[in-house]
């Protein structure tokens, strides 16, 4: 399809993604929408003729450094140039984002993606918008998603969440929870496969609860992972009330399916937990890891956690520090409790002081790293599998990951990108490892 009446031959388009692995597959998806329409992509916010900012919403902080970044590309802003914001943050605010940023033309929620060609056409005559209607048939089948190269991608599989936890924004933003068809995940992971995809992430919100209706998780990963071509299957986020032993069963037994899980478990006081309206407990956290790890052995578990949340006290706190020492995360994403309007836990009473949040905070990153660390040190020597991803930040090195989601830096000819290679871990800073490929790695070069 070419361009829609209105615009240039060709149109110049810059994204920014912030949050969490669901907003970059939208944006590939934008990008793979547009590109239909004619848009070329680029990094060069300067040559952009539309400038789109994929916002989250989880945090308070998050959508406040949308705004600062909003006021410096307003410096991009000339006659016939689009400035808009789609995604949570857009979902959420909606008109009032509109009315409080004036540069912005366009505000944009994750199910009115479709619309943004026409959007953007209209905002090139001034005419300034919003669309946040939820479409809960949305699953943007049709539009190929534009993806970068490498040998991993995301596959969508499930939007929305039906959990109403206390602290989260995610049912305001996102909806009610609604699964592809499995068919339809299937034949993207063929087509993926057909264009040197070896490695997939299925995204959902509570990924494990995903049902179409004739097929449960079990199901699914069973098809994804026995797709030929596909070597390896990640998924997240699950939730620990969705393990069921058909989900166990197929994580054990199908091949494909990686050691690691990214468990959420927020809080380590039953008392928190239930305020968080997480529905469940310590006791039933600590029995879904023991469960994945009888099932898994050598399983790598990591997780999110939030303190200062309304009412923890230091004894709830200390709660959370003991579950990370008794559970032994290899890792965590840690953060303090945001308010987020409309969520139920804006209301709880014994709301915990910044400060308190802040010193909290520093206590349970040095507590995680410390317990990571000690599980890292334990690998040095071993020899494990790896994908090689691509070129790493700093200097000549190649990132690589292994099955259990531990990322490893090696020296290698670029050519080796997208190849699995044996290697043996010579180091780690605490989080990320340094490795040498063995001879006998060398040879299990699969996929150029």
């Amino acid at each position: 399809m070419g361009a829609p009446a209105g615009l240039p031959a060709v149109m110049r388009l810059y994204v920014e993604t912030y949050g969490c692995q669901m907003n970059v597959a939208d944006t590939e998806l934008i990008c793979g929408l547009l590109a239909g329409e004619g848009f070329e992509s680029t990094t060069d916010p300067s040559r952009a003729d539309v400038l789109l900012v994929n916002t989250c919403a989880v945090r308070d902080n998050a959508e406040q450094r949308v705004i600062g970044r909003l006021s410096e590309l307003r410096r991009y802003k000339r006659p016939g140039i689009v400035l808009g914001v789609v995604g949570c943050m857009a979902q959420r605010l909606g008109q009032q984002l509109l009315d409080r940023v004036s540069h912005v033309d366009l505000v944009i929620g994750p199910d009115g993606y479709r619309a943004l060609p026409e959007l953007i056409e209209g905002a090139r005559r001034g005419n300034r918008a919003t669309e946040t209607r939820f479409k809960a048939w949305e699953h943007y089948e049709d539009v190929p998603a534009l993806r970068g190269d490498g040998p991993r991608a995301f596959v969508t599989v499930q939007r929305g969440c039906d959990y109403r936890c206390t602290f989260c924004v995610v049912p305001i933003t996102r909806g009610r929870e609604r699964s592809r068809r499995l068919a339809d995940v299937v034949a993207e992971v063929e087509n993926l496969v057909d264009h040197g995809i070896s490695e997939v992430t299925l995204l959902g919100q509570t990924v494990n609860s995903y049902n179409d209706g004739q097929h449960d998780f079990a199901d699914l990963l069973s098809a994804v992972g026995t797709v030929e071509g596909i070597r390896r299957v990640r998924y997240t986020s699950p939730h620990p009330n969705d393990f069921s032993e058909r989900v166990l069963l197929a994580m054990a037994t199908v091949p494909t399916v990686c050691e690691h899980v990214h468990l959420p478990v927020q809080s380590g006081s039953s008392h928190i937990l239930k305020r968080m309206g997480r529905r469940y407990d310590r006791r039933q956290y600590e029995e879904c890891v023991a469960n994945l790890r009888r099932s898994i052995p050598n399983l790598a578990i990591t997780t999110d956690i939030i303190v200062g949340f309304p009412g923890e006290t230091e004894e709830d706190f200390l709660a959370t520090e003991s579950l990370v020492r008794q559970i032994g995360f290899d890792d965590a994403f840690t953060f303090k409790y945001s308010q987020r309007e409309g969520t139920g836990a804006v209301r709880l009473p014994a709301q915990v002081p910044e400060a308190t949040k802040g010193e909290r905070l520093e206590r349970i990153i040095a507590t995680v790293r410390e317990i990571a660390c000690s599980r890292n040190l334990q690998l040095i020597g071993s020899r494990e599998e790896v994908l090689v991803e691509g070129l790493a930040r700093r200097g000549e090195l190649l990132q690589s990951r292994t099955r259990a989601n531990k990322v490893v830096l090696i020296s290698g000819p670029a050519e080796w990108i997208g190849s699995y290679l044996t290697v043996r871990l010579t180091g780690t800073t605490g989080a990320t490892f340094t490795g040498v490929p063995s001879a006998a790695g060398k040879e299990l070069t699969i996929v150029g």
